[in-house]
């Protein structure tokens, strides 16, 4: 931990810029290159306590934030509910595909069900806030479904950052408690892996900088 914040600290006892001195043509790594998804089936028990959770939350919501509108909420999902969120869930699918495949159904059934904690980032868009534009509240709260897969790693769990169509569908907003003005951002999945976290490729940055010439 002490290793993991003496890389991503600043020194802000000086008055002096730092960025000089940051500048640096090492290929050494940085906290964020060792940032890796963890898919939700290899997620279990224990995932993080109250006071856990509270010190990653605190963390989560240092986001950018155009206007100081904190345009997000959190909603925990965990314990029994994670099972009767997955029961709803079919219940929805087969008022519309009643023909719905027994596996279809039982990936719907375990959705929440794997990792211990499921968090709902939830952006809160207020229609009136014409100062603001939504689409810049939005990505606030997309900032902290970022942040707490970092916050979450940095602590020992490992996190996802999942959609899917429940995001997306009315019901599961009325479920929730959404109002007319919130949408679903993410869901969080936070548990302990059970196996290493497979890394992916990357793509390489130099092929998207670009240039401005005017």
């Amino acid at each position: 931990m002490h290793s993991l914040y003496a890389m991503t600290s600043f020194c802000l006892s000086s008055a002096k810029s730092v960025t000089a001195s940051a500048n640096s043509s090492s290929s050494d790594p940085i906290a964020l290159d060792f940032r890796r998804s963890v898919p939700a089936r290899l997620l279990s028990a224990p995932g993080p306590d109250d006071a856990t959770l509270q010190r990653m939350l605190r963390s989560a919501v240092r986001v950018p934030d155009h206007g100081k509108r904190v345009p997000f909420r959190f909603i925990r999902i965990a314990g029994p509910v994670r099972d009767r969120m997955g029961e709803a869930l079919v219940e929805i699918l087969l008022r519309r595909d009643p023909d719905a495949s027994e596996a279809v159904l039982d990936k719907e059934r375990q959705r929440f069900s794997h990792a211990p904690l499921v968090l709902t980032v939830v952006a809160v868009l207020d229609p009136d806030d014409r100062q603001i534009p939504e689409q810049e509240r939005l990505l606030s709260a997309g900032c902290t479904c970022f942040a707490l897969l970092q916050a979450a790693q940095s602590l020992g769990f490992g996190a996802s950052w999942l959609t899917g169509w429940p995001a997306y569908d009315p019901e599961v907003h009325a479920l929730l408690g959404l109002s007319a003005h919130e949408r679903v951002a993410g869901f969080i999945h936070i548990g302990t892996p059970t196996a290493e976290a497979p890394e992916r490729d990357r793509p390489d940055p130099r092929a998207l900088l670009s240039d401005l010439s005017l």
